[in-house]
């Protein structure tokens, strides 16, 4: 029976952590956890003339590198000049070339959110008029592509590192002493320990990149690295390295000389054990905590510590059901009903513990009930609550096989002084008769080896021990996918901070359209011309802001078919309401730019259907009239 159910063990979790790679390489880009609220100039517009700067205001502190912000012409050529420069709060801000011409300009960010995250977008602005730009905006992302994959699979291990590291160690410490000594269940602590390590170092060196360029070339640049280990991410991950080497003492000494203690003597260094890998357990989970969302945000003071009992929470639940099975399927020593209670006990603690942090941390990270279904972060929380309470649903489930599990242990107990008067006969017979010495330890060997292989076959005949088996690779099965959703909900933008970002956006545009009559008023009417002359075709486009009774400002702006500033000599307004027999209103707007006129102060007198009619002149004696009729006031 063991023997057909171990291979399926394997295939089960090699086909769960294929699924969440799948679901990992899925995940796409690390979602902006600093969101992008306001800019100036604004996306979109048409200013007058260039500005002196660019800045850019985000929900949250961001880290800036030499080329976060950049500004290109139409052409694709920067045009800032110097470093990007923190305006005040969280507005950043880079200087621009003076003098510079109309047209489509594209303005490109790449930051690091103040959770480790990158950020990146791009937006584009005109000065004078809009016009054709070669720059293309739809491929601005970050935490993309090889290197993101490759990030989020290191953020993964890491995880699954950390949780095998502590939670086997502290099933052996906490729940099953004798487990020191167990080949299996050392192997699994240690590798726990190399995959975290790993890990780490993996993410050290893919952090340059994650945050820059993107470019696998750029993984192995120390100049890169260099940066990195001044940020707040890199002196985590460093922190983790450091703490990661006390590990290893705390494994050398709970898999060496603790082992070998009798019973009296390991008390002592039990007691002094677990201060020291609670200590140690701590400050890794620390090590996200102080760099990702706990650190930022609303309460991070009382965040921080909340986020490392729920690291430690996960851990201890988890860790501790991996060794569990470790020690149900790999162990030749039998584990005892005992143990299993006492980490039952430990797994309903820590499912508390996971309970109440994360009731604080889904109030902190969402702030409403609507953040749970309108934002990415609330959906994938919600899938998160539906595996947490199904594996609580398994672990109830192994509970009850638990509280029937008999106890092979006392029986294989009394056996053993059997065993021991069989070895003692046989060595005492070999003495006696010298040359058949061999012969009777030969016998001996086999027969422990056929007591051995019979107490295994009737421990595993236990119906109530294989129903624990497969509950507890059931409830290891959901954890994979657990660990893998979690992961990518670190990397997802909390639903407070999307729906603030909204809102901040929504107010901007709010403030947009309230400065154009308060705004939604605004008219733009688009006319085609021809003068009859050479080269006399052309489109007028005339901008009434805010299109209100009143004062109004009036932008005319002249083009060739192709788009391009047409320098004619004249154009001429007149504005006729005639239901009201009111006009024509002439208006004689100032040349500001080649092929832009503008007039301030436009006194539209009474709402109604007003006629626009635009007279242009493309030469001294080529001129033509058009007119389109729009609703003013």
């Amino acid at each position: 029976m063991t023997q057909t159910i171990a291979p399926r063990v394997r295939t089960l979790v090699l086909l769960l952590l294929a699924a969440c790679g799948l679901l990992l390489t899925t995940a796409g880009p690390a979602s902006a956890h600093a969101a992008l609220t306001g800019s100036d100039p604004q996306q979109g517009v048409v200013v007058d003339k260039a500005p002196d700067q660019v800045s850019l205001t985000f929900s949250e502190k961001v880290a800036l590198s030499n080329d976060s912000l950049r500004v290109l012409d139409p052409k694709g050529k920067a045009v800032q000049q110097g470093k990007p420069f923190e305006v005040g709060g969280t507005t950043y801000g880079v200087k621009l070339h003076s003098g510079l011409p109309d047209g489509t300009y594209t303005v490109t960010y790449q930051v690091v959110s103040a959770d480790s995250h990158p950020v990146a977008g791009a937006y584009t602005f005109s000065v004078g008029a809009p016009s054709s730009t070669s720059v293309s905006v739809s491929g601005e992302t970050a935490g993309g592509g090889v290197v993101g994959w490759l990030y989020g699979f290191g953020r993964y291990m890491s995880y699954a590192g950390f949780i095998v590291l502590v939670g086997g160690a502290a099933f052996v410490l906490g729940c099953w002493q004798r487990g020191a000594g167990v080949k299996p269940m050392q192997r699994l602590v240690v590798g726990g320990w190399l995959t975290l390590t790993s890990a780490t170092l993996l993410l050290l060196l893919l952090r340059g990149s994650y945050t820059g360029s993107g470019k696998v070339g750029d993984v192995f640049d120390l100049d890169l690295l260099g940066n990195v280990l001044q940020t707040k991410a890199g002196a985590a991950l460093v922190s983790r390295l450091l703490l990661l080497a006390a590990a290893a003492l705390f494994i050398s000494v709970l898999f060496g000389a603790y082992d070998k203690r009798e019973d009296e003597e390991k008390r002592d260094l039990t007691f002094g054990l677990a201060i020291g890998g609670t200590v140690v357990a701590a400050g890794l989970a620390a090590s996200w905590a102080m760099a990702e969302h706990a650190s930022v945000g609303l309460q991070a003071g009382i965040a921080m510590p909340v986020d490392v009992v729920h690291l430690l929470a996960v851990a201890t639940w988890l860790g501790g059901l991996t060794a569990l099975l470790v020690a149900l399927y790999r162990s030749d020593a039998p584990i005892e009903s005992a143990a299993v209670r006492r980490f039952s006990q430990v797994a309903f603690g820590s499912v508390v513990a996971l309970v109440a942090t994360g009731v604080y941390q889904s109030w902190r990270q969402l702030g409403s009930w609507s953040a749970f279904t309108d934002t990415r972060y609330g959906q994938l929380l919600l899938v998160k609550i539906g595996l947490v309470a199904l594996l609580v649903g398994v672990a109830f489930v192994s509970r009850r096989w638990t509280a029937q599990l008999a106890d092979t242990v006392v029986r294989q107990n009394k056996r053993a002084p059997q065993k021991e008067r069989v070895a003692a006969s046989a060595s005492g017979s070999g003495k006696s008769k010298g040359a058949g010495s061999k012969r009777a330890a030969q016998l001996a060997r086999q027969q422990a080896a056929m007591d051995t292989a019979r107490q295994k076959r009737t421990r595993d005949a236990d119906p109530n021990r294989f129903g624990l088996r497969r509950s507890v690779l059931a409830e290891a099965g959901v954890a994979v996918v657990l660990l893998a959703v979690t992961t990518v909900l670190t990397q997802t933008e909390p639903g407070r901070t999307e729906e603030d970002a909204k809102a901040a956006k929504a107010a901007s545009s709010s403030s947009s359209s309230s400065s154009a009559s308060a705004g939604a008023g605004a008219v733009t009417l688009d006319m085609s011309f021809d003068t009859g002359g050479t080269d006399g075709k052309g489109v007028v486009t005339v901008d009434f802001d805010p299109a209100r009774v009143g004062g109004n400002e009036m932008h005319v702006y002249v083009q060739r078919s192709n788009g391009r500033a047409f320098d004619i000599p004249e154009v001429k307004v007149a504005l006729t309401l005639e239901a009201k027999k009111i006009g024509p209103l002439a208006i004689t707007p100032d040349r500001i730019a080649t092929g832009h006129w503008s007039a301030s102060n436009v006194q539209i007198p009474m709402a109604g259907d007003w006629k626009v009619a635009v007279t242009v002149r493309t030469s001294d004696i080529d001129q033509t009239t058009v007119s389109k009729n729009a609703q003013i006031g």
